[in-house]
């Protein structure tokens, strides 16, 4: 049985000064293979060359909403020479966070538009970051209509909401949030969501699942515990609904890896 986490930043405080340590315990854990999301053009360079110094290390970029309002005049050719990369596996994460609103929801949209254009320019999958701005959006994604998959990570709405995403064919992705124990609508979405559809992330070194919440910064070794949870919900057995989001995941991601049936995957991953 082995797992992938699909979402983490492990160029963060708490994880890159103790880099090897993260991934023997991730290797211990079972987690063969880490998604890891730079969240700005700086960060980027940083994700990158921790993927070139580590094969299980796969390097996605993009530019997090927070971040939106600080972007250079040159952020979008920067971000397109970035993401163009054939080690780059997807663009993101992008979207809005109305929540905390660190940037101005103009600059926000105006960023995640331009940033599903590259997306669709390079032809790569979208990770989406929204938080309070679901109706927004979908909106924006609609009038994109991007060709490419896409993944609301962290995903901690409503079931309304979820339904919404996975009738547009979108994916979501679910994080150690769906252990805590006032998260039962967000169980019910983990029991919602079809097969095909459903990823596993740590979000790291953030949200860390119940039992090891709040022990030290969350990190890939813990994706199991989100997973064993979504499984329970599920009423699936652990080895298959691990097979599955192994699968998922590569097949969203294209990552040059074998699934669990030994296929590599297809280049479609709608």
């Amino acid at each position: 049985m082995s797992w992938i986490d699909s979402h983490c930043h492990l160029t963060y405080d708490g994880l890159a000064d103790r880099i090897d340590d993260v991934l023997a315990r991730a290797a211990e854990a079972g987690v063969t293979d880490c998604v890891c999301i730079a969240t700005d053009i700086d960060n980027a360079a940083q994700t990158l060359a921790l993927s070139e110094r580590y094969a299980n290390i796969h390097a996605v970029a993009g530019v997090h909403p927070h971040e939106s309002g600080r972007v250079s005049p040159e952020w979008a050719d920067r971000l397109l020479e970035i993401v163009s990369r054939v080690d780059v596996f997807a663009v993101g994460e992008m979207g809005l966070d109305y929540h905390y609103d660190f940037s101005d929801r103009v600059d926000q949209k105006r960023v995640f538009e331009k940033q599903l254009e590259i997306a669709a320019e390079v032809g790569k999958s979208i990770v989406i970051h929204s938080r309070e701005a679901h109706d927004d959006t979908m909106a924006i994604l609609r009038n994109a209509a991007p060709a490419t998959a896409v993944v609301f990570h962290c995903f901690t709405g409503t079931i309304d909401e979820a339904m919404e995403i996975i009738e547009a064919g979108y994916w979501i992705s679910l994080t150690g949030v769906v252990t805590f124990r006032k998260s039962d609508e967000l169980r019910e979405v983990a029991r919602r969501i079809p097969s095909d559809r459903i990823m596993v992330e740590t979000d790291s070194p953030y949200l860390s699942p119940e039992p090891v919440r709040s022990k030290r910064p969350n990190e890939p070794a813990y994706v199991a515990h989100t997973a064993r949870r979504i499984a329970e919900v599920r009423g699936e057995e652990i080895e298959a609904f691990a097979s599955c989001v192994r699968t998922n995941t590569i097949r969203f991601y294209r990552l040059p890896l074998e699934n669990t049936a030994g296929v590599r995957p297809a280049v479609d991953a709608r």
